[in-house]
């Protein structure tokens, strides 16, 4: 005996009226099932296209955000900063206020302890290798690769070539190398002094290529290297050094009139080695070649009382046309 339904559900199923309200719904007719079957199917259909929506939409949704994400990441892959701009200082060599060995057959060099063209001398000192990876913000943080890195620091007596008395004939402890596709530079040198109100440092320029190192205006950054502190000591206490120890005691990072801003905080290079074999200083550099430089010889602040302009070496003397008192 077939199961009578309730009222409520006898004339419709599923929203659609039925031909025999009195009868299960096996009993409804082909016509009846047909319509049934055919509205599932839609049902399914509907919802299937529903999930691979959703499901598109996650996995765009992913994706869109793995993109987001790896271009963020990318572009602070390393956490760098772009190294703030200096000023290039009374003794750049490159042709800003007078002599310029950037114009120099010779001046692209890796080891710069020597003097080069029609000069001989050699700087003497503890060894140092400067390792310098720089790197375009503005592309995301890649390797600057074919840029042309200028340095040039003092020597062992705190003075500068081609400015300082009795080597300015000499062009050495100054040289330009072009960046690997890592965006990596390489340097031997020596370990330059602490002179009268400067901490250690090494300058340096970043150009966009060999071609523009002639024009010192086409630097993309202009900045300077700090050396750290107990490695200074450890080096001043060797023979050559003995004028650095007291200059570098009565400076600080935060009293030098260049890193004081910030303690040198992205120009503090990480330094390894000892005075036997040498020491090798390294330091990521961060350039956006999207932004005007505001570095280079350019006229700024006082410096420190007692302290002649620029932190001038011993011996040295203004570039004569040097306008105004330079602030570093």
């Amino acid at each position: 005996m077939r199961k009578q339904l309730s009222k409520a559900h006898q004339d419709t199923y599923e929203g659609r009226s039925r031909p025999r309200p009195h009868d299960e719904i096996v009993d409804q007719g082909l016509a009846f099932d047909v319509g049934t079957l055919l509205s599932r199917r839609k049902m399914l259909t509907l919802v299937g296209l529903g999930a691979a929506t959703v499901g598109l939409a996650a996995c765009g949704g992913a994706n869109s955000g793995t993109t987001a994400s790896a271009t963020s990441t990318t572009a602070a892959a390393s956490g760098l900063a772009e190294i703030p701009d200096e000023t290039a200082g009374p003794y750049p060599g490159d042709g800003s206020n007078g002599p310029d060995v950037l114009e120099q057959s010779g001046i692209v060099r890796s080891d710069i302890r020597s003097s080069f063209g029609e000069a001989s001398a050699t700087a003497e000192g503890i060894p140092m290798t400067l390792e310098l990876s720089i790197a375009d913000l503005a592309a995301g943080g890649v390797p600057l690769a074919g840029a042309a890195v200028y340095v040039w620091h003092c020597n062992r007596e705190g003075g500068y070539s081609l400015y300082s008395e009795g080597i300015t004939e000499e062009n050495y402890l100054r040289g330009v190398q072009i960046a690997d596709r890592d965006g990596r530079v390489r340097f031997t040198s020596v370990f330059p002094a602490a002179y009268p109100g400067r901490w250690p440092h090494i300058h340096l320029e970043v150009y966009p290529d060999e071609e523009s190192i002639t024009d010192s205006t086409k630097a993309v950054a202009t900045s300077q290297v700090a050396l750290p502190q107990d490695v200074s000591e450890t080096v001043y206490a060797t023979p050559g050094y003995e004028a650095s120890v007291a200059n570098l005691a009565a400076m600080t990072l935060e009293a030098d009139n260049v890193f004081g801003d910030d303690g040198g905080v992205s120009q503090l290079g990480a330094v390894t080695g000892d005075v036997t074999s040498g020491y090798h200083v390294v330091l990521a550099v961060g350039v956006d070649t999207t932004t005007e430089p505001t570095g280079g010889n350019m006229p700024g602040g006082m410096p420190p009382a007692g302290m002649p302009p620029g932190g001038m070496p011993p011996g040295g003397t203004p570039p004569s046309g040097m306008p105004g008192p330079p602030a570093k």
